[in-house]
């Protein structure tokens, strides 16, 4: 087999071509199919499991051939990301909206690489404005076409220079089944994730209706205006103008039309207030700010009804879009500040999602019409409550995942998903959390933790290996040719990335203060690099836990009672099993095993010049305290199904809006070209899919062990 090639065809898609997140992306999978005769093998696999050329290894007498995947984790906090445009009917646009953009939150012995399979176990003022200025007009600087092209093509190039999992201590599977191969995300709808909220209860979008509230306006509020009022209208509550007011005219005067055109400019432009002007015989109504610009992220207190809970909940089915970008979307429309809106954990972009939302007095009313405006979006399951969504509230999340052309047996699948349901897999950091480029976010991390902050500029904004946006190469030459950071920034037509806050931090501050030019990144977005740092440590450590111990508690070990801590003892090792053991992410306020792992958490923080026993740090922010994390996580209701079909475009299952719109579920054949896998499982938060998936087919989901393949990317 090693002494014949093949080329790989992969299907990518224009939304493939997203380098700078690799869970957007379809990835094609090449993990461990199990020996069959090629010519059973489907379509283009009989080529690739008979002749690729690959590394090959092996594992307790397993061969094994590595490939990658990507997929979103449980509420992961993704990054600042650059802007992109959404598409939307043109019957909701407004001349104020053409072109809107949407803004975008931690040693195997004998082959390097390889995964062990475990049998047991910145004038300043001026600057600035003009900063400001050059944010409020960019643009993506280059064409949906140029993008694809260029990406396509420089992706293989990325990958030779990304992570390996090797390299962030992914080293041990818990189960001893044979793995085999399959496509994820061939489509972005074969990932479906619904929320599991605080009650318990999935998040499912299954009512569109809207609760009847004779105080909410009629539906004519949204269509009593003309384009060009609401354009002035909105430029007015912007203040892009130097008009303190706009005067419309009622053509039609009558008390309901006057009453109807109040309702419809205090509805859709939150800030501004009305009143009616008589003018030589005319009836006109004046709208004019009620207040300054505040007015516009807190809505006005007496136009709502004071029996009614003060937010509007409901349900949010997006497709191909993560929750941040979403709720930019849904402001822009609705003219309101992004922070009226929460949520219990964020959801990435490449899948179906449907998640809830909670947003401070917008009607249902008003919610439900963006349904008629936005496409890939859908609203619905509104009520009234009293308190916002906070982070952390959510449970869990329920995904549906189809993983397509799988090689792998009946048997080889019932063995796979049986072992997931039963022992489940090492609770490890997923890829997506340490980056995609050269330099890993726990690099920077741990430069934080080291209070280097000339290494953490350095980590930023210095050139690096591999494919990145043509901008953000060009801007990391001339900080490496000029070291100033306006010049830099001038390169990036896109200045919300870290990079571009990190230059005007420093644009701002001063290259001798980057302390305070890296405090202009938005925290979330900082944090994530120490906890990258702590999770790198954490994935390796739970490495050598299971290497030394397998897949057992041992005196020593740690479990939670409440939220305590507590060590296993020796008379009490048969009253836990090795799900209850958890090991700490290194910080202030945690304890270790009473065992070797404790010692080798020490060494490995010593060899990083960070001192265990004094996790402070002299900026409280980045003083970390640890928490507490269980090493194997056993997914709950587990289900699969193995289905075949001939069309590798259609839907192997019904989304939420296919059940309201009333579609009828896919049939499937006996035989087929194609066989499916089909799994549908529920995970706690700050756990990753990725990791389920990879325990189930065995294999590498790093980005650079695609460069094992001989791959050709047609588009």
């Amino acid at each position: 087999m090693s002494g014949r090639s093949c080329i790989w065809i992969v299907r990518v898609s224009h939304a493939t071509a997203a380098l700078l997140r690799p869970e957007q992306r379809a990835r094609p999978i090449a993990a461990r199919p199990a020996p069959r005769p090629l010519s059973s093998a489907p379509g283009s696999l009989k080529c690739f499991l008979g002749a690729l050329k690959m590394e090959m290894t092996k594992m307790t007498g397993v061969s094994v051939k590595r490939g990658s995947l990507a997929v979103e984790d449980n509420d992961s906090l993704a990054p600042a990301e650059e802007v992109k445009r959404q598409k939307v009917s043109e019957s909701c646009l407004t001349k104020g909206q053409e072109g809107l953009e949407n803004n975008s939150p931690p040693s195997p012995e004998n082959v390097p690489g390889l995964p062990e399979v475990v049998s047991s176990g910145k004038s300043k003022k001026n600057a600035d404005a003009q900063l400001q200025e050059e944010e409020g007009e960019e643009e993506d600087g280059l064409s949906e076409e140029s993008d694809e092209e260029e990406e396509a093509e420089s992706f293989a190039d990325m990958m030779k220079h990304g992570l390996t999992e090797l390299d962030v201590g992914i080293t041990k599977f818990v189960s001893s089944h044979q793995g085999f191969s399959g496509i994820l995300k061939e489509r972005y709808s074969d990932f479906v994730v619904h929320e599991i909220g605080k009650n318990g209860r999935i998040s499912h979008l299954d009512d569109l209706s809207i609760p009847v509230d004779e105080e909410d306006p009629s539906e004519d509020v949204f269509t009593v205006l003309t384009p060009e009022e609401k354009h002035r209208l909105e430029e007015l509550q912007l203040f892009k103008n130097k008009e303190t007011s706009v005067v419309i005219e009622v053509v039609e005067d009558t008390k309901e039309k006057r009453t109807i055109i109040h309702q419809a400019i205090k509805s859709l432009f939150p800030g501004l207030e009305t009143k009616t002007e008589d003018r030589e015989g005319k009836k006109y109504i004046v709208a004019y700010h009620a207040a300054g610009k505040k007015a516009l992220a807190n809505p006005r207190k007496h136009s709502w009804p004071k029996s009614r809970g003060s937010y509007c909940h409901f349900v949010l089915y997006k497709e191909n879009k993560d929750t941040m970008d979403a709720i930019n979307v849904l402001s822009k429309y609705l003219r309101v500040k992004p922070n009226i809106f929460s949520y219990m954990g964020t959801k990435d972009k490449r899948a179906i999602t449907v998640q809830e939302i909670a947003v401070l007095k917008i009607t249902a009313q008003r919610l439900a019409h963006l349904n008629k405006c936005l496409m890939n979006f859908k609203l619905g399951n509104f009520s009234y409550q009293k308190n916002p969504l906070k982070l952390g509230e959510l449970q869990g999340n329920h995904f549906t995942v189809v993983l397509r052309n799988i090689t792998g047996t009946d048997d080889q699948v019932q063995q796979a998903m049986n072992s997931l349901k039963e022992i489940g897999f090492i609770n490890y950091y997923g890829m997506q959390r340490f980056g995609t480029t050269a330099v890993p976010t726990y690099q920077v991390g741990r430069a934080i933790l080291q209070n280097s902050w000339a290494e953490v500029m350095d980590l930023i904004l210095k050139p690096r290996s591999g494919a990145e946006k043509g901008y953000l190469v060009k801007c990391r030459e001339e900080w490496a040719k000029t070291k100033d950071p306006a010049s830099a920034l001038r390169k990036l037509p896109v200045k919300r990335c870290v990079e571009g806050q990190l230059l005007r931090g420093l644009s701002k501050y001063g290259m001798k203060n980057i302390v305070s030019a890296f405090g202009i990144i938005p925290r979330n977005n900082r944090l994530m690099y120490i906890h990258s740092y702590q999770s790198y440590v954490w994935n390796n450590m739970v490495s050598k836990r299971i290497e030394e111990y397998g897949l057992k508690p041992v005196p020593g070990d740690l479990v939670l009672k409440g939220a305590t801590a507590t060590y296993i003892e020796e008379e009490d090792i048969n009253n836990y099993s090795i799900h209850d053991v958890v090991m700490p992410l290194p910080g202030f306020d945690v304890i270790y095993p009473k065992h070797k792992i404790s010692d080798a958490y020490r060494e490995m923080l010593t060899a990083d010049n960070l001192d265990i026993d004094n996790m402070r740090h002299k900026i409280r922010d980045y003083s970390l305290s640890g928490a507490y994390r269980k090493i194997i996580i056993r997914p709950q209701n587990v289900s699969w199904e193995v289905v075949a079909y001939d069309d590798p475009k259609i839907p192997l299952f019904n989304t939420d809006v296919d059940n309201l719109e009333g579609k009828p579920p896919p049939v499937f054949a006996s035989e087929g070209k194609y066989r499916a896998l089909k799994m549908d499982f529920s995970l706690p938060p700050s756990t990753y899919a990725t990791m389920a998936i990879r325990e189930v087919l065995k294999m590498d989901t790093s980005i650079k062990n695609q460069t094992q393949l001989n791959t050709t990317w047609l588009r």
